[in-house]
Protein backbone atom coordinates (compact mmCIF):
# COMPACT_ATOMS: atom_id res chain seq x y z
CA UNK A 1 0.00 0.00 0.00
CA UNK A 2 2.64 2.54 1.12
CA UNK A 3 6.07 2.02 -0.33
CA UNK A 4 7.34 4.93 -2.39
CA UNK A 5 9.77 6.28 0.21
CA UNK A 6 11.41 2.88 0.39
CA UNK A 7 11.02 1.58 -3.16
CA UNK A 8 10.75 4.67 -5.36
CA UNK A 9 13.68 3.64 -7.53
CA UNK A 10 12.96 -0.06 -7.91
CA UNK A 11 10.41 0.05 -10.72
CA UNK A 12 12.01 2.57 -13.09
CA UNK A 13 12.92 1.46 -16.58
CA UNK A 14 16.66 0.91 -16.65
CA UNK A 15 16.92 1.66 -20.33
CA UNK A 16 15.07 2.95 -23.37
CA UNK A 17 14.10 0.85 -26.37
CA UNK A 18 15.73 2.13 -29.52
CA UNK A 19 14.07 0.40 -32.45
CA UNK A 20 12.19 1.05 -35.65
CA UNK A 21 8.62 -0.23 -35.77
CA UNK A 22 7.90 -1.09 -39.39
CA UNK A 23 4.70 -3.11 -39.14
CA UNK A 24 1.72 -2.36 -36.88
CA UNK A 25 1.36 -5.97 -35.76
CA UNK A 26 -2.02 -7.06 -34.43
CA UNK A 27 -1.58 -10.00 -32.11
CA UNK A 28 -5.02 -11.49 -32.13
CA UNK A 29 -6.20 -13.55 -35.07
CA UNK A 30 -2.88 -13.62 -36.96
CA UNK A 31 -2.63 -17.13 -38.33
CA UNK A 32 -3.52 -20.39 -36.64
CA UNK A 33 -2.12 -21.73 -33.40
CA UNK A 34 1.01 -23.83 -33.47
CA UNK A 35 0.64 -27.49 -32.67
CA UNK A 36 1.28 -28.32 -29.04
CA UNK A 37 4.56 -29.96 -29.97
CA UNK A 38 6.16 -26.63 -31.00
CA UNK A 39 6.24 -25.19 -27.48
CA UNK A 40 9.79 -23.89 -27.93
CA UNK A 41 8.66 -21.49 -30.68
CA UNK A 42 6.90 -18.27 -29.68
CA UNK A 43 6.59 -16.68 -33.15
CA UNK A 44 6.93 -17.98 -36.67
CA UNK A 45 7.70 -15.54 -39.53
CA UNK A 46 7.19 -17.44 -42.79
CA UNK A 47 9.55 -20.38 -42.24
CA UNK A 48 11.73 -18.65 -39.63
CA UNK A 49 11.12 -19.42 -35.97
CA UNK A 50 11.78 -17.18 -32.97
CA UNK A 51 12.34 -19.43 -29.98
CA UNK A 52 11.20 -18.85 -26.44
CA UNK A 53 14.86 -18.82 -25.38
CA UNK A 54 15.63 -16.10 -27.92
CA UNK A 55 12.75 -13.98 -26.63
CA UNK A 56 13.74 -14.49 -22.98
CA UNK A 57 17.31 -13.49 -23.85
CA UNK A 58 15.92 -10.31 -25.41
CA UNK A 59 13.94 -9.60 -22.23
CA UNK A 60 16.99 -10.18 -20.05
CA UNK A 61 19.10 -7.82 -22.17
CA UNK A 62 16.41 -5.16 -22.52
CA UNK A 63 17.15 -3.53 -19.16
CA UNK A 64 13.54 -3.76 -18.00
CA UNK A 65 13.29 -5.01 -14.39
CA UNK A 66 11.26 -8.20 -13.99
CA UNK A 67 9.09 -6.41 -11.44
CA UNK A 68 8.10 -3.82 -14.05
CA UNK A 69 7.16 -6.54 -16.53
CA UNK A 70 5.16 -8.33 -13.82
CA UNK A 71 3.22 -5.19 -12.89
CA UNK A 72 2.31 -4.48 -16.53
CA UNK A 73 1.26 -7.94 -17.73
CA UNK A 74 -2.38 -6.86 -17.91
CA UNK A 75 -1.34 -3.92 -20.10
CA UNK A 76 0.10 -6.34 -22.71
CA UNK A 77 3.75 -5.48 -22.09
CA UNK A 78 4.82 -8.95 -23.27
CA UNK A 79 2.96 -8.49 -26.56
CA UNK A 80 4.48 -5.02 -27.05
CA UNK A 81 8.01 -6.28 -26.46
CA UNK A 82 7.36 -9.26 -28.72
CA UNK A 83 6.27 -6.88 -31.50
CA UNK A 84 9.68 -5.16 -31.35
CA UNK A 85 11.42 -8.52 -31.65
CA UNK A 86 9.28 -9.46 -34.68
CA UNK A 87 9.91 -6.06 -36.30
CA UNK A 88 13.66 -6.36 -35.81
CA UNK A 89 13.64 -9.91 -37.17
CA UNK A 90 11.78 -8.87 -40.32
CA UNK A 91 14.32 -6.10 -40.86
CA UNK A 92 17.11 -8.66 -40.48
CA UNK A 93 15.44 -10.87 -43.10
CA UNK A 94 15.14 -7.91 -45.49
CA UNK A 95 18.78 -6.95 -44.94
CA UNK A 96 19.79 -10.53 -45.68
CA UNK A 97 17.52 -10.61 -48.76
CA UNK A 98 19.21 -7.54 -50.28
CA UNK A 99 22.68 -8.73 -49.22
CA UNK A 100 23.45 -5.50 -47.36
CA UNK A 101 26.71 -5.63 -45.41
CA UNK A 102 28.97 -3.42 -43.35
CA UNK A 103 32.59 -4.48 -43.26
CA UNK A 104 34.76 -4.42 -40.14
CA UNK A 105 36.82 -1.66 -41.70
CA UNK A 106 33.76 0.59 -42.21
CA UNK A 107 32.53 -0.17 -38.69
CA UNK A 108 35.95 0.76 -37.28
CA UNK A 109 35.94 4.06 -39.21
CA UNK A 110 32.49 4.88 -37.84
CA UNK A 111 33.65 4.31 -34.28
CA UNK A 112 36.81 6.37 -34.80
CA UNK A 113 34.74 9.26 -36.21
CA UNK A 114 32.21 9.23 -33.35
CA UNK A 115 32.49 12.65 -31.69
CA UNK A 116 31.97 11.08 -28.25
CA UNK A 117 35.34 9.37 -28.59
CA UNK A 118 37.39 12.29 -29.96
CA UNK A 119 39.65 14.72 -28.12
CA UNK A 120 39.67 18.49 -28.70
CA UNK A 121 41.93 18.05 -31.73
CA UNK A 122 39.52 15.55 -33.31
CA UNK A 123 41.69 12.50 -32.63
CA UNK A 124 40.21 9.16 -31.55
CA UNK A 125 40.88 8.36 -27.89
CA UNK A 126 40.68 4.69 -26.95
CA UNK A 127 40.26 5.53 -23.29
CA UNK A 128 37.12 7.59 -24.06
CA UNK A 129 35.67 4.63 -25.95
CA UNK A 130 36.38 2.27 -23.05
CA UNK A 131 34.89 4.69 -20.50
CA UNK A 132 31.75 4.95 -22.64
CA UNK A 133 31.42 1.15 -22.66
CA UNK A 134 31.88 0.93 -18.89
CA UNK A 135 29.40 3.73 -18.23
CA UNK A 136 26.75 2.04 -20.39
CA UNK A 137 27.50 -1.46 -19.09
CA UNK A 138 28.38 -2.77 -22.55
CA UNK A 139 31.20 -4.82 -24.00
CA UNK A 140 32.91 -3.75 -27.21
CA UNK A 141 31.34 -6.63 -29.22
CA UNK A 142 27.85 -5.72 -27.92
CA UNK A 143 28.25 -2.04 -28.84
CA UNK A 144 29.70 -2.84 -32.24
CA UNK A 145 26.88 -5.32 -32.99
CA UNK A 146 24.23 -2.74 -32.09
CA UNK A 147 26.00 -0.10 -34.17
CA UNK A 148 26.23 -2.49 -37.09
CA UNK A 149 22.55 -3.44 -36.89
CA UNK A 150 21.47 0.20 -36.65
CA UNK A 151 23.54 1.17 -39.68
CA UNK A 152 22.26 -1.80 -41.65
CA UNK A 153 18.69 -0.70 -40.93
CA UNK A 154 19.53 2.84 -42.06
CA UNK A 155 21.11 1.43 -45.22
CA UNK A 156 18.00 -0.67 -45.85
CA UNK A 157 15.73 2.37 -45.70
CA UNK A 158 18.15 4.36 -47.84
CA UNK A 159 18.13 1.48 -50.32
CA UNK A 160 14.33 1.37 -50.40
CA UNK A 161 14.06 5.14 -50.83
CA UNK A 162 16.98 5.50 -53.21
CA UNK A 163 16.61 7.17 -56.56
CA UNK A 164 13.89 9.61 -55.60
CA UNK A 165 14.22 12.72 -57.75
CA UNK A 166 11.55 15.32 -57.14
CA UNK A 167 10.15 17.09 -60.23
CA UNK A 168 10.29 20.88 -60.07
CA UNK A 169 6.53 21.24 -60.33
CA UNK A 170 6.08 19.25 -57.07
CA UNK A 171 8.60 21.47 -55.29
CA UNK A 172 6.77 24.53 -56.60
CA UNK A 173 3.40 23.06 -55.59
CA UNK A 174 4.58 22.33 -52.02
CA UNK A 175 6.01 25.82 -51.66
CA UNK A 176 2.83 27.48 -52.89
CA UNK A 177 0.63 25.31 -50.64
CA UNK A 178 2.63 26.13 -47.54
CA UNK A 179 3.22 29.82 -48.26
CA UNK A 180 0.12 31.16 -49.95
CA UNK A 181 -1.53 33.93 -47.97
CA UNK A 182 -5.15 33.86 -46.91
CA UNK A 183 -7.28 36.93 -46.30
CA UNK A 184 -10.27 36.45 -44.02
CA UNK A 185 -13.00 38.51 -42.41
CA UNK A 186 -14.07 37.36 -38.97
CA UNK A 187 -16.45 38.21 -36.12
CA UNK A 188 -15.85 37.43 -32.45
CA UNK A 189 -19.02 35.66 -31.31
CA UNK A 190 -18.56 36.49 -27.62
CA UNK A 191 -20.69 39.61 -28.06
CA UNK A 192 -23.61 37.50 -29.33
CA UNK A 193 -23.81 35.13 -26.37
CA UNK A 194 -26.20 35.79 -23.51
CA UNK A 195 -24.25 37.12 -20.54
CA UNK A 196 -24.08 35.09 -17.34
CA UNK A 197 -25.56 37.86 -15.21
CA UNK A 198 -28.60 38.07 -17.50
CA UNK A 199 -29.89 34.62 -16.58
CA UNK A 200 -32.80 34.80 -14.12
CA UNK A 201 -33.65 32.59 -11.16
CA UNK A 202 -36.30 30.97 -13.34
CA UNK A 203 -33.61 30.13 -15.93
CA UNK A 204 -31.54 28.51 -13.19
CA UNK A 205 -34.47 26.53 -11.76
CA UNK A 206 -35.46 25.33 -15.22
CA UNK A 207 -31.89 24.21 -15.93
CA UNK A 208 -31.67 22.39 -12.59
CA UNK A 209 -35.00 20.67 -13.19
CA UNK A 210 -33.92 19.51 -16.67
CA UNK A 211 -30.59 18.19 -15.37
CA UNK A 212 -31.42 17.25 -11.78
CA UNK A 213 -29.88 13.77 -12.02
CA UNK A 214 -26.63 15.04 -13.53
CA UNK A 215 -26.17 18.06 -11.27
CA UNK A 216 -26.34 16.44 -7.88
CA UNK A 217 -23.41 17.42 -5.68
CA UNK A 218 -21.49 14.98 -3.50
CA UNK A 219 -20.85 16.00 0.11
CA UNK A 220 -18.74 13.94 2.49
CA UNK A 221 -17.99 13.93 6.21
CA UNK A 222 -14.57 12.60 7.18
CA UNK A 223 -11.88 12.57 9.84
CA UNK A 224 -8.18 12.70 9.13
CA UNK A 225 -4.80 12.87 10.82
CA UNK A 226 -1.58 14.22 9.35
CA UNK A 227 1.32 11.87 10.17
CA UNK A 228 5.02 12.69 9.92
CA UNK A 229 8.19 11.57 11.75
CA UNK A 230 7.89 14.46 14.23
CA UNK A 231 4.44 13.59 15.57
CA UNK A 232 4.74 9.81 15.23
CA UNK A 233 8.23 9.00 16.57
CA UNK A 234 9.61 12.40 17.64
CA UNK A 235 12.25 12.45 14.86
CA UNK A 236 13.10 15.08 12.25
CA UNK A 237 13.56 12.63 9.40
CA UNK A 238 12.21 9.36 8.09
CA UNK A 239 13.76 6.34 9.80
CA UNK A 240 13.07 2.64 10.19
CA UNK A 241 11.12 3.14 13.41
CA UNK A 242 8.78 5.52 11.60
CA UNK A 243 8.19 3.08 8.75
CA UNK A 244 7.62 0.21 11.20
CA UNK A 245 4.81 2.22 12.80
CA UNK A 246 3.36 3.11 9.41
CA UNK A 247 3.34 -0.61 8.62
CA UNK A 248 1.56 -1.27 11.91
CA UNK A 249 -1.10 1.31 11.05
CA UNK A 250 -1.66 -0.48 7.75
CA UNK A 251 -2.02 -3.77 9.61
CA UNK A 252 -4.47 -2.19 12.03
CA UNK A 253 -6.57 -0.90 9.11
CA UNK A 254 -6.63 -4.37 7.51
CA UNK A 255 -7.62 -5.83 10.89
CA UNK A 256 -10.58 -3.42 10.92
CA UNK A 257 -9.52 -1.38 13.94
CA UNK A 258 -11.48 1.88 14.04
CA UNK A 259 -10.01 5.25 13.10
CA UNK A 260 -10.52 6.46 16.67
CA UNK A 261 -8.68 3.46 18.11
CA UNK A 262 -5.69 3.91 15.80
CA UNK A 263 -5.25 7.64 16.49
CA UNK A 264 -5.58 6.96 20.22
CA UNK A 265 -3.03 4.11 20.16
CA UNK A 266 -0.50 6.28 18.35
CA UNK A 267 -1.35 9.48 20.21
CA UNK A 268 -2.28 11.35 17.02
CA UNK A 269 -4.40 14.47 16.68
CA UNK A 270 -7.11 14.56 14.04
CA UNK A 271 -9.61 16.90 12.38
CA UNK A 272 -13.32 16.39 11.74
CA UNK A 273 -14.69 17.79 8.48
CA UNK A 274 -18.43 18.12 7.82
CA UNK A 275 -20.26 18.72 4.52
CA UNK A 276 -17.12 18.86 2.41
CA UNK A 277 -17.75 19.70 -1.24
CA UNK A 278 -14.87 19.65 -3.70
CA UNK A 279 -13.80 23.07 -4.98
CA UNK A 280 -10.38 24.07 -6.21
CA UNK A 281 -9.89 26.64 -3.44
CA UNK A 282 -10.15 24.00 -0.69
CA UNK A 283 -7.31 22.61 1.41
CA UNK A 284 -5.00 20.42 -0.74
CA UNK A 285 -4.98 17.57 1.78
CA UNK A 286 -8.78 17.54 2.01
CA UNK A 287 -9.09 17.60 -1.78
CA UNK A 288 -6.71 14.61 -1.91
CA UNK A 289 -8.91 12.71 0.55
CA UNK A 290 -11.99 13.52 -1.53
CA UNK A 291 -10.27 12.11 -4.62
CA UNK A 292 -9.45 8.91 -2.69
CA UNK A 293 -12.95 8.57 -1.20
CA UNK A 294 -13.78 5.32 -3.00
CA UNK A 295 -11.58 3.64 -0.39
CA UNK A 296 -13.33 4.88 2.73
CA UNK A 297 -10.57 4.03 5.26
CA UNK A 298 -6.90 4.22 4.33
CA UNK A 299 -3.49 5.79 4.83
CA UNK A 300 -2.02 7.63 1.85
CA UNK A 301 1.08 9.64 1.04
CA UNK A 302 0.85 13.36 0.42
CA UNK A 303 4.00 15.37 -0.19
CA UNK A 304 6.17 14.92 2.95
CA UNK A 305 3.38 13.48 5.10
CA UNK A 306 1.17 10.47 5.45
CA UNK A 307 -2.58 11.01 5.79
CA UNK A 308 -4.75 8.64 7.80
CA UNK A 309 -8.40 9.23 6.95
CA UNK A 310 -11.87 7.76 7.46
CA UNK A 311 -14.91 8.67 5.34
CA UNK A 312 -17.83 8.88 7.77
CA UNK A 313 -20.65 9.75 5.36
CA UNK A 314 -21.15 10.41 1.65
CA UNK A 315 -24.31 11.97 0.26
CA UNK A 316 -25.57 13.19 -3.12
CA UNK A 317 -27.63 16.39 -2.85
CA UNK A 318 -29.34 18.80 -5.18
CA UNK A 319 -27.33 22.00 -5.63
CA UNK A 320 -27.75 24.55 -2.86
CA UNK A 321 -28.11 27.91 -4.61
CA UNK A 322 -27.43 29.75 -1.35
CA UNK A 323 -23.85 28.57 -1.85
CA UNK A 324 -22.55 31.48 -3.96
CA UNK A 325 -19.64 29.49 -5.37
CA UNK A 326 -21.95 26.67 -6.44
CA UNK A 327 -24.44 29.14 -7.88
CA UNK A 328 -21.65 30.66 -9.99
CA UNK A 329 -20.70 27.19 -11.23
CA UNK A 330 -24.33 26.51 -12.27
CA UNK A 331 -24.47 29.85 -14.10
CA UNK A 332 -21.28 28.88 -15.89
CA UNK A 333 -22.89 25.63 -17.06
CA UNK A 334 -26.00 27.48 -18.28
CA UNK A 335 -23.81 30.00 -20.12
CA UNK A 336 -21.80 27.25 -21.82
CA UNK A 337 -24.96 25.39 -22.86
CA UNK A 338 -26.45 28.58 -24.31
CA UNK A 339 -23.18 29.27 -26.12
CA UNK A 340 -23.10 25.72 -27.52
CA UNK A 341 -26.69 25.95 -28.77
CA UNK A 342 -25.99 29.30 -30.47
CA UNK A 343 -22.91 27.92 -32.23
CA UNK A 344 -24.75 24.74 -33.25
CA UNK A 345 -27.59 26.70 -34.84
CA UNK A 346 -25.15 28.93 -36.69
CA UNK A 347 -23.05 26.08 -38.10
CA UNK A 348 -26.27 24.31 -39.13
CA UNK A 349 -27.30 27.34 -41.18
CA UNK A 350 -23.85 27.42 -42.81
CA UNK A 351 -23.92 23.69 -43.65
CA UNK A 352 -27.43 23.92 -45.07
CA UNK A 353 -26.46 26.93 -47.26
CA UNK A 354 -28.85 29.19 -45.35
CA UNK A 355 -26.16 31.73 -44.45
CA UNK A 356 -24.80 34.22 -47.01
CA UNK A 357 -22.89 37.51 -47.35
CA UNK A 358 -25.94 39.58 -46.47
CA UNK A 359 -26.39 37.64 -43.24
CA UNK A 360 -22.69 38.06 -42.46
CA UNK A 361 -22.78 41.83 -43.03
CA UNK A 362 -26.00 42.25 -41.11
CA UNK A 363 -24.65 40.21 -38.22
CA UNK A 364 -21.25 41.87 -38.26
CA UNK A 365 -22.25 45.52 -38.63
CA UNK A 366 -19.26 47.29 -37.03
CA UNK A 367 -17.85 44.05 -35.52
CA UNK A 368 -16.18 42.64 -38.67
CA UNK A 369 -12.37 42.43 -38.51
CA UNK A 370 -9.90 41.61 -41.29
CA UNK A 371 -6.74 39.51 -41.14
CA UNK A 372 -4.10 38.27 -43.59
CA UNK A 373 -2.65 34.87 -42.70
CA UNK A 374 0.88 34.49 -44.03
CA UNK A 375 0.84 30.70 -44.40
CA UNK A 376 -0.96 27.53 -43.36
CA UNK A 377 1.33 27.51 -40.30
CA UNK A 378 0.44 31.05 -39.22
CA UNK A 379 -1.17 30.48 -35.80
CA UNK A 380 -0.47 33.86 -34.20
CA UNK A 381 -4.21 34.59 -33.95
CA UNK A 382 -6.08 31.29 -34.34
CA UNK A 383 -5.50 27.69 -33.33
CA UNK A 384 -3.39 25.81 -35.90
CA UNK A 385 -6.19 23.31 -36.59
CA UNK A 386 -8.55 26.21 -37.32
CA UNK A 387 -5.98 27.69 -39.72
CA UNK A 388 -5.62 24.36 -41.54
CA UNK A 389 -9.42 24.13 -41.81
CA UNK A 390 -9.68 27.61 -43.35
CA UNK A 391 -6.96 26.82 -45.89
CA UNK A 392 -8.95 23.75 -46.99
CA UNK A 393 -12.12 25.77 -47.76
CA UNK A 394 -13.04 27.59 -50.98
CA UNK A 395 -13.28 31.38 -51.32
CA UNK A 396 -16.51 32.96 -50.05
CA UNK A 397 -17.28 30.08 -47.69
CA UNK A 398 -18.00 30.46 -43.97
CA UNK A 399 -16.93 28.47 -40.94
CA UNK A 400 -16.57 28.64 -37.17
CA UNK A 401 -13.04 28.70 -35.79
CA UNK A 402 -11.36 29.09 -32.42
CA UNK A 403 -8.23 30.55 -30.91
CA UNK A 404 -6.06 28.97 -28.21
CA UNK A 405 -8.16 30.67 -25.52
CA UNK A 406 -11.27 28.83 -26.81
CA UNK A 407 -12.90 32.00 -28.11
CA UNK A 408 -15.16 31.22 -31.07
CA UNK A 409 -15.26 33.25 -34.29
CA UNK A 410 -17.35 33.29 -37.44
CA UNK A 411 -14.93 33.51 -40.39
CA UNK A 412 -15.36 34.19 -44.09
CA UNK A 413 -12.72 32.93 -46.55
CA UNK A 414 -12.14 36.09 -48.58
CA UNK A 415 -9.13 35.62 -50.84
CA UNK A 416 -6.00 33.53 -51.46
CA UNK A 417 -2.71 35.11 -52.59
CA UNK A 418 -0.20 32.71 -54.15
CA UNK A 419 3.53 33.18 -53.58
CA UNK A 420 6.00 32.34 -56.35
CA UNK A 421 9.35 30.77 -55.55
CA UNK A 422 11.37 31.91 -58.55
CA UNK A 423 14.88 32.91 -57.45
CA UNK A 424 13.78 32.20 -53.90
CA UNK A 425 16.46 31.31 -51.36
CA UNK A 426 14.18 28.54 -50.00
CA UNK A 427 14.30 26.38 -53.14
CA UNK A 428 16.78 23.91 -51.61
CA UNK A 429 14.81 23.77 -48.39
CA UNK A 430 11.61 22.81 -50.22
CA UNK A 431 13.44 20.44 -52.52
CA UNK A 432 14.73 18.53 -49.49
CA UNK A 433 11.31 18.66 -47.85
CA UNK A 434 9.55 17.25 -50.91
CA UNK A 435 12.24 14.58 -51.28
CA UNK A 436 11.56 13.60 -47.69
CA UNK A 437 7.82 13.44 -48.38
CA UNK A 438 8.39 11.17 -51.36
CA UNK A 439 10.67 8.89 -49.36
CA UNK A 440 8.10 8.68 -46.58
CA UNK A 441 5.45 7.69 -49.11
CA UNK A 442 7.75 5.04 -50.51
CA UNK A 443 8.41 3.66 -47.04
CA UNK A 444 4.66 3.48 -46.39
CA UNK A 445 4.33 1.45 -49.58
CA UNK A 446 7.24 -0.69 -48.41
CA UNK A 447 5.38 -1.18 -45.13
CA UNK A 448 2.36 -2.55 -47.03
CA UNK A 449 4.68 -4.74 -49.07
CA UNK A 450 6.18 -6.25 -45.91
CA UNK A 451 2.72 -6.94 -44.51
CA UNK A 452 1.88 -8.96 -47.60
CA UNK A 453 5.25 -10.68 -47.81
CA UNK A 454 5.60 -11.95 -44.25
CA UNK A 455 3.12 -14.24 -42.52
CA UNK A 456 3.47 -13.77 -38.76
CA UNK A 457 1.97 -16.57 -36.66
CA UNK A 458 1.94 -16.50 -32.88
CA UNK A 459 1.98 -19.38 -30.45
CA UNK A 460 -0.53 -18.03 -27.97
CA UNK A 461 -0.01 -20.91 -25.56
CA UNK A 462 3.70 -20.13 -25.37
CA UNK A 463 2.98 -16.43 -24.83
CA UNK A 464 0.76 -17.38 -21.89
CA UNK A 465 3.50 -19.61 -20.50
CA UNK A 466 5.93 -16.67 -20.65
CA UNK A 467 3.40 -14.51 -18.82
CA UNK A 468 2.95 -17.19 -16.17
CA UNK A 469 6.69 -17.14 -15.59
CA UNK A 470 6.44 -13.53 -14.41
CA UNK A 471 3.37 -14.02 -12.22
Amino acid sequence: MISSFRNFAKTKFAGIFVFIMIIPFVFWGMGSMFSSGNTNTIVKINEVNISTEEFIDYLNNSGIPQNTIRENLDDNIIEEILSTVVSAKILDLEIEEYNLIISKEILLKMIKKNKNFLDEQGNFQRIKYEKFLLKNNQTAPQFELRLKNRELQKNLFSFVGAGTATPKFLIKKLYEEENRKLEIDYINLNTFYKKKDSFTDNDIKKFLNENKDNLKVEYIDFNYSIINPKNLVGANEFNQTFFDKIDQIEIDISNELSFETIVTNFNLKFKEIKDFRFTFDKNDIEKKIFEARNNDFDIIEFKDNYILYKIVKSEQRSPNLDDLVLREEILGLIYERNKYEYNKDLIKKINEKNFNDDNFLEMGSDKIENLLLNSVKDNKKFDIKAVELMYSLPVNSFTLINDEMSNIYLAKIKNFQNETMENNDKINEYKNKQNSNLKNNMLKSYDLYLNSRYDVTLNQKTIERVKNFFQ
